[in-house]
């Protein structure tokens, strides 16, 4: 299955992690993953790696970083920034997140952000199995006492969380899965309305500039949630 996000991932890394590199301009993220497990000194696979938001942040204080992505398109892009970064603490190699090259329990924390929806979005009719089958992949990787952890957008555009209507009952799963959850901004930030132009309207689409606030810089809202619960 094919769509205007998957095409994205495989051919436009480049301009994908242009746009999500501002994202979180106020760096809330790394106080929250924080506040949820501590990750210096730990053993961290990175589900759905993409450009590397997590892997990157993560990498410098963590005994080792293992990024997996399916798109090699992406996963390139990771590389690079932690190659560039001078760290030698990872590895990174093409995988899905349903059937995971790791042994069993090799790692304290096994984290997903803004992928693991596409088991839901992309298999609508049987999205409960393939979710099942990523979080049990994730489950199986992970030590006894370890966590996995999970994040996903709670909408864009918006102040206060109203995340998609196709993915309430994602959300609902989660939390009947036994999972804690808490949810933070995570705004983006650009130059301009020139540059919020070209980076937004990219991957959101021309309708998501009207959600934009000020002229130079520009504000785009989004609210992050995330998901959490120990092995």
């Amino acid at each position: 299955m094919t769509d205007h996000y998957e095409e994205i991932y495989n051919e436009e890394a480049v301009r994908y992690e242009a746009l999500v590199s501002h994202e979180d301009y106020q760096e809330r993220l790394p106080a929250a993953l924080q506040a949820i497990l501590p990750t210096a000194g730990l053993d961290i696979v990175d589900l759905g790696a993409g450009t590397g938001r997590l892997a990157c942040l993560l990498a410098p204080t963590a005994r080792s970083m293992t990024a997996l992505d399916l798109s090699p398109h992406m996963l390139a892009i990771t590389r690079d920034r932690l190659r560039a970064s001078g760290l030698r603490n990872w590895t990174a190699a093409v995988a899905d997140h349903r059937a995971l090259p790791l042994n069993d329990n090799t790692a304290d924390l096994a984290i997903s952000g803004w992928s693991i929806v596409y088991t839901v979005v992309w298999y609508p009719d049987v999205w409960q199995r393939e979710l099942n089958r990523a979080l049990d992949e994730m489950a199986r990787v992970v030590r006894p006492g370890g966590a996995l952890l999970i994040l996903e957008t709670m909408g864009t555009g918006f102040t206060t969380p109203s995340p998609p209507e196709d993915l309430l009952d994602y959300f609902t799963f989660l939390d009947g899965a036994g999972f804690a959850s808490t949810w933070i901004r995570t705004d983006y930030r650009f130059a301009d309305r020139e540059e919020a132009r070209e980076r937004v309207t990219f991957f959101f689409g021309e309708a998501m500039l009207e959600k934009c606030e000020g002229e130079g810089p520009v504000i785009l809202p989004e609210c992050t949630g995330l998901w959490w619960k120990t092995t």
